[in-house]
């Protein structure tokens, strides 16, 4: 659950909206491809100087630099506030024209079971975007609840350390690019139960390097909310570790995404995603269920399989009802929760689209999934 991936994602709900508020991209609608080996979605849109949407506070502040609070609610971390700004570096007309806007961004978030995160991200790019690079480093101190076996019965696990990651990426042809990824995160972690599990890595300390590539294709009209298109993400890292029996272990992941227009006010999105970790395995490193209903901890293992769709209506001016669902399968499971079982995820949603010119939306949404869990989530941008 908690892999640099997932972690870089938590650090992303703000650093990915900054983009997406305060860009320099003349209103293009072509695809951009997310910098990270994360879920990072930095994406370029219209300055809002341009369409008049920089009001108030904003006002008062350069520009170039961006403040923005955003409240979050999970059933993984409970409800919380990020915070976070950007500044973006200045462009000439022609930049302007074929490439995003670089930028420093920072964020800091506290969530109400007193878990903390905050961190720091640069993203450049050259050449047209031809060229693009993503660096991360963040500080991580999360409290969260595991469960401990197959009744269900939960316990603490707290996580704290580093985390530095940073990818390269160079397009090979249209909307084909490759990436080479380098991770390091040295990793604290307290279980609060006895375990003998050896096909996980449970050491108190953990320190893991990891190196590995890319490979993305990215047609999609509007990353930030598709309307159309197609996403296609695979990526491999090799990992070597410290305190554990074998000192290198393998991830690797794939999905793939789907969006459609069927009306103009109505569009089915969907997604298959795939995940393996080979060797002894760090548990905050491990596969889970990207599905909605359930903490992201309550399954863990070493291979895992979920697809979800999403029908989205927009039902008046900036207001949208959604209905989703979607099932997973883990494999190889931590304490055999869930093992072999086909997960369920269904809800309903509603959305606010609060910068229509790239289609962001609030969305709060409604989960249930099996043996009577549910969940409430608030956040921004879609879920995929």
């Amino acid at each position: 659950m908690l892999s640099a991936k997932n972690f870089a994602a938590l650090l992303a709900v703000l650093l990915g909206l900054l983009p997406i508020l305060l860009s320099a991209d003349k209103g293009q609608n072509r695809p951009e491809e997310s910098a990270v080996a994360s879920d990072l979605p930095i994406e370029a849109i219209p300055e809002l100087e341009e369409e008049g949407e920089r009001s108030g506070f904003l006002k008062k502040m350069p520009k170039n630099l961006l403040l923005v609070p955003v409240p979050i609610s999970s059933p993984t971390f409970g409800t919380g506030l990020i915070l976070g700004g950007a500044w973006f570096y200045s462009q000439t007309e022609e930049q302007k024209e074929s490439q995003p806007a670089s930028f420093t961004g920072a964020a800091a978030g506290y969530t109400s079971n007193d878990s903390w995160f905050g961190g720091v991200m640069q993203q450049n790019y050259w050449k047209e975007g031809t060229w693009r690079f993503t660096g991360v480093a963040a500080y991580m101190d999360l409290k969260l609840d595991l469960v401990g076996d197959e009744s269900g019965s939960s316990v603490g696990w707290l996580v704290n350390g580093p985390l530095f990651q940073a990818r390269i990426s160079r397009r090979l042809r249209g909307n084909w690019f490759l990436g080479a990824t380098a991770r390091y995160l040295d990793i604290t972690q307290a279980i609060e139960f006895a375990l003998e599990d050896s096909e996980y890595n449970i050491s108190s300390t953990i320190s893991a390097v990891a190196l590995g590539l890319n490979l993305d294709y990215d047609s999609r009209d509007l990353p930030t909310n598709a309307f159309t298109g197609r996403y296609l993400e695979m990526k491999a890292l090799t990992s070597h570790q410290s305190n554990a029996k074998d000192d290198t272990y393998q991830s690797y992941h794939a999905r793939f995404r789907s969006y459609h227009s069927l009306l103009d006010s109505l569009v089915l999105a969907w997604e298959v995603n795939g995940c393996a970790r080979g060797g002894e395995v760090p548990l905050w490193d491990t596969c889970r269920l990207g599905l909605r209903g359930f903490s992201a901890t309550d399954y863990l293992g070493k291979k895992s399989l979920y697809a979800q769709a999403e029908v989205r209506w927009r039902v008046y001016k900036r207001w949208g009802l959604v209905g989703f669902a979607g099932a997973g399968r883990i494999y190889d499971s931590f304490g055999k929760i869930g093992e072999d079982d086909t997960i369920p995820s269904y809800g309903v949603g509603i959305r606010f689209m609060v910068l229509e010119s790239q289609r962001i939306n609030v969305r709060v949404d409604y989960a249930r999934s099996d043996k009577g869990n549910e969940a409430w989530y608030l956040s921004v941008t879609e879920a995929f």
